[in-house]
């Protein structure tokens, strides 16, 4: 995997939807590890557009994160219950309540730019794409990762012909992989440790990876290399705003949450007034409730409101220290 994707370490930049940039993925490619675009929130249009501009920055492989998403059956009653739960949020920021979501099919664009652009690596979340998909994406010579939360996931990652799988721990920021139900939270080196020996395809540990020496223990015992991601939300590179570096910087252990309030799929962030309310609030399923949401979300960064937003990190952000990428990844290694 290094040599194919002249990769210096063994290292992947967790591709986080919403918050990588061209700049940044480049940087993280220059920097000797796999750069990753985040497209999950992105149309195939957006998505080829992202993939040329890293193009022009960087000459390096680099990869792409797709989400596996169905169409949601929309039920008006949960949908009708999950607005009146937001509506609170609306008349504090002073919002009209967002009248009516659509949910687009954007799976098949992205899929089509990945194959016009020649991107090197395509990895899924939240499922496994169709057989075709992944036939067309390998007779492109396309290297196809999965993403698995459990043992039975990265044995189905395996059994759909996948190259490879993301394992991810408990301790990730950002959305659970999931795709099989009820959500499990497993310690990454408890979840390394029951799979290895259990699948052939090469393995990829992520969640809560901040030193040396979680790289090591993690290459150590099976895995062929670790994603990372909320160590490098900090970077200089990375274009989140000032407010969310901060917060990643400031957050104290155990200040971290899982939470389906912001989009209607767990994802582990920031606790914050918005989680605490939403706890027992009804949420409409994904990618509904990421509808919803925003417009809250958006003027909330606009009002410098950081008690409404959706900063995701993961169980160990407080020990993460700012620098450049290459700083960052020198600390790895």
């Amino acid at each position: 995997m290094l040599h194919k994707f002249e990769m210096q370490y063994p290292i992947i930049q967790a591709p986080m939807a919403g918050v990588t940039s061209p700049k940044f993925v480049a940087a993280c490619a220059e920097a000797g590890v796999l750069g990753s675009i985040g497209a999950g929130y992105l149309d195939g249009e957006q998505t080829k557009r992202f993939i040329q501009e890293v193009k022009k920055l960087t000459q390096k492989p680099f990869g792409i994160n797709l989400f596996v998403q169905e169409e949601p059956r929309i039920d008006v009653d949960v949908l009708q219950n999950a607005r009146m739960a937001l509506q609170p949020f609306y008349d504090e920021l002073g919002l009209s309540p967002v009248q009516s979501v659509v949910s687009s099919e954007v799976f098949e664009g992205q899929i089509q730019a990945v194959l016009d652009e020649n991107v090197a690596v395509c990895s899924f979340t939240f499922g496994i794409p169709s057989a075709d998909v992944i036939r067309r994406l390998k007779e492109h010579n396309v290297y196809v990762i999965g993403t698995a939360t459990t043992l039975n996931e990265a044995q189905c990652v395996e059994q759909a012909g996948m190259d490879a799988v993301v394992l991810q721990g408990g301790e990730a920021g950002g959305h659970r992989g999931s795709f099989t139900e009820p959500m499990q939270l497993i310690a990454r080196n408890d979840l390394l440790q029951q799979v290895v020996g259990k699948i052939t395809i090469p393995i990829i540990v992520a969640g809560g990876i901040v030193s040396k020496d979680d790289v090591q223990t993690a290459l150590a015992n099976g895995a062929q290399a670790v994603q990372i991601g909320t160590a490098l939300l900090v970077a200089h590179e990375c274009e989140i705003s000032s407010q969310y570096k901060n917060a990643v910087l400031q957050s104290k252990a155990q200040q971290t949450t899982i939470t389906r309030a912001f989009t209607g799929k767990p994802a582990r962030g920031l606790a914050n007034d918005f989680t605490e309310r939403m706890k027992d609030a009804m949420v409409a399923p994904y990618p509904l409730q990421h509808y919803l949401t925003t417009t809250i979300r958006k003027e909330s960064a606009e009002q410098g409101n950081a008690q409404y937003l959706s900063m995701w990190m993961g169980e160990n952000s407080y020990l993460v220290q700012a620098g450049s990428v290459k700083d960052i990844i020198a600390k790895f290694i």
